[in-house]
């Protein structure tokens, strides 16, 4: 299993899959290609049908355009293989000829692959790839998961987490600063900002629940407006996580070492979900993103108030089991409808699921590794229409009710 620096990835939004992936292809493609005359840009499948929605195509042009004229083929209907977000590079000389074409996919996360080049494939540093034997060998030793990532990442990780925290408690403060309507044209209005302020009006639970959702909202808008966030695990979930720790820290005075501590116990289920199945939306819809959100942040929480490596899992699992079939259908492939909301229910789920868990021992009958499987055959069961392509579900429902408009 490969680094949790391929969970936390630091960028900007609104989608890890349709904007950081292509955007990283495009300069990868330019850097072999500098005195090309000009490039021609074919997208597919899901990054086809929702790609001016998530900007996919300014993301490529904004790399390309500046050294040579650029041409963006849009392919909504054909699903390549590997993948269905594939992107062909093709870099042309001054006489027209094809210098050299590349067919790449962006497969979340921000990662990108073919069939000769994988990213995702980078050095192997965790000898176990499964929560159940980590956790068997945290119990074993009686550690916990943040020191297992320790011993397999090095002492190095601490800092790249330190600016992974960093960026997400940068990205909820601009968030709550933030008014005004989100870009796309779905005259969306932030409403980060007004939920805090309600929040405060009220007492107990109440107040905390609101100030949870704000801090959820502010990352998610900050994403929709191609703001710098950290995927967690992708950029459509990564409002989760940051308003989990950042509610946590600021209601329970955590120092920020034992944040640090959470974020790399998130990274890791974040990592063994990636591993063994996936955090693409188009690959399995939203419960391999907002779902792993979740579980992730669940599994931080209960960390902090000090569970055991059962109940860690058991959070964690109950964070993703009770997010299994959600789709990805994003209203005019924008990441803003359902997917803002969806992140603020998320943490909330989290932290529920955090103090259920500590209610319990830890002992349960579904594992963690058990949903994780499920999650991946569920999502190649999904029919395509609902996974990332804007043609089903609310997506479908939304525009068809703003065309009778």
């Amino acid at each position: 299993m490969e680094s949790i620096r391929q969970i936390f990835r630091i960028g900007f939004g609104p989608s890890s899959s349709h904007t950081m992936g292509p955007r990283r292809a495009a300069q990868i493609f330019l850097d072999r290609h500098t005195d090309a005359a000009s490039f021609q840009v074919t997208l597919y499948g899901s990054l086809a049908a929702t790609g001016k929605g998530h900007m996919t195509d300014q993301a490529i042009l904004d790399v390309l355009k500046p050294a040579a004229p650029t041409e963006i083929v849009w392919e909504p209907k054909i699903f390549l293989p590997f993948h269905p977000n594939g992107m062909l590079f093709k870099a042309f000389n001054g006489k027209g000829d094809l210098q050299e074409q590349w067919t790449i996919y962006s497969i979340g996360g921000g990662t990108l692959a073919n069939e000769e080049f994988n990213e995702q494939k980078t050095e192997e540093i965790y000898g176990m790839n499964t929560i159940h034997d980590i956790q068997q060998w945290c119990e074993k030793k009686g550690l916990s998961y943040w020191e297992y990532v320790e011993q397999c990442e090095g002492e190095a990780i601490w800092d790249y987490l330190m600016e992974a925290w960093e960026v997400m408690q940068d990205a909820v403060r601009r968030g709550l600063e933030a008014e005004g309507v989100l870009p796309g044209g779905l005259g969306i209005r932030r409403k980060a900002s007004d939920y805090l302020i309600r929040a405060k009006g009220y007492g107990g639970s109440i107040k905390s629940r609101g100030k949870v959702y704000a801090y959820a909202l502010a990352v998610s808008e900050e994403n929709a407006c191609g703001g710098q966030i950290v995927t967690a695990p992708t950029c459509g979930s990564c409002g989760v996580l940051p308003a989990v720790l950042f509610h946590l820290k600021k209601s329970r005075d955590f120092r920020d070492s034992r944040i640090l501590r959470a974020l790399a116990t998130a990274g890791l289920f974040g990592n063994v979900v990636r591993t063994n199945a996936s955090v693409s939306g188009a690959e399995v819809g939203c419960q391999g993103e907002v779902g792993v959100a979740c579980a992730m942040a669940a599994g931080a929480a209960n960390q902090l108030f000090g569970g055991t490596p059962a109940q860690i899992e058991y959070a964690a699992e109950m964070g993703l089991e009770h997010h299994l079939g959600l789709t990805c259908d994003p209203v005019c492939g924008l990441v803003q409808i359902p997917c803002i909301e969806r992140n603020a229910f998320a943490a909330a789920r989290a932290l529920d699921a955090n103090t259920f868990s500590t209610f319990s021992d830890g002992k349960h009958r579904v594992s963690f590794d058990q949903v994780v499987e499920v999650m991946r055959q569920t999502g190649n069961d999904l029919p395509s229409l609902y996974k990332e392509t804007s043609e089903g579900g609310l997506a479908k429902k939304y525009q068809r009710k703003i065309k009778k408009k």
